[in-house]
């Protein structure tokens, strides 16, 4: 009997160890990573296209530094959720996690650890040189001559905005794809600085016509009764007050819009 075991327990670590490296050598491609099921419209969807969202719904994305990127479609995920149902146009997209992505030489060769974008090759993408969105880091290289060509490598998948090192956000463009993106992600912020910042305008506007208003009338009326100058000029710093509390309870109707 305790031979029958020994011998048992051999044939079984003898067959693990033969099945193992087949099963680990299959497992390399599952992307690490949770899965939503979605419906994409368009042709020639296929694993590692990278997903943008719209009004009109889910297609393969067509624009660099994309800020709508919902992630990347992934066959074989370790898990997967599909609420949806089983639908033809149904693909599994991974937000956030390790996953295959397609990619192209298209911005130059990709080396390990640069930030990957999406480009304007639909569904592929490249490597990010400048201040933008960015779905993630490379883990693989990739280099090719063509510059039409699509291959895969793995990525740490990240959406988010990324500031470039060699180039600072000071430029017109970066910031107006930061406010872009801010309006994408935080639109009721982005409506409650609009307002502060007219309310401000505003306060300034009307504190600066009645003080010139006023001060022109005290010039003209000091001008023409010279004995009662300091009664004008009383009038005139008091008006001065009046201003600065304009100005003032606009700042404080501000803070108090964005505080809400």
């Amino acid at each position: 009997m305790p031979k029958f075991l020994f011998v048992l327990g051999f044939i079984c670590v003898l067959a693990v160890a033969l099945v193992s490296p087949a099963f680990s050598q299959e497992e390399q491609n599952i992307s690490l990573g949770i899965a939503n099921y979605v419906t994409i419209s368009g042709k020639d969807i296929k694993d590692g296209d990278i997903i943008t969202s719209s009004e009109k719904g889910y297609f393969k994305s067509k624009t660099p530094y994309d800020p709508l990127v919902i992630g990347v479609i992934s066959i074989k995920p370790a898990l997967s959720i599909n609420i949806e149902g089983s639908q033809e146009s149904s693909y599994p997209v991974i937000t956030s996690g390790n996953v295959e992505v397609n990619v192209s030489s298209i911005n130059g060769d990709i080396k390990e650890g640069d930030l990957i974008t999406s480009s304007s090759i639909p569904g592929a993408g490249m490597k990010a040189n400048q201040t933008g969105y960015i779905i993630g880091r490379a883990l693989d290289p990739y280099s090719s001559r063509d510059k039409s060509a699509i291959g895969k490598i793995n990525i740490v998948l990240n959406l988010h905005y990324s500031y470039s090192s060699s180039k600072t956000p000071s430029r017109i463009s970066d910031i107006l794809n930061l406010s872009v993106l801010a309006t994408y992600e935080s639109p009721s912020a982005v409506f409650k600085y609009v307002v502060a910042g007219i309310i401000i305008l505003l306060s300034f506007i009307l504190g600066v016509f009645s003080f010139g208003r006023v001060a022109n009338t005290g010039v003209e009326a000091l001008g023409r009764n010279p004995l009662a100058g300091k009664m004008i000029q009383l009038g005139i710093v008091f008006n001065v007050l009046i201003t600065l509390s304009i100005i003032a309870a606009g700042f404080v109707m501000a803070f108090l819009i964005i505080r809400l």
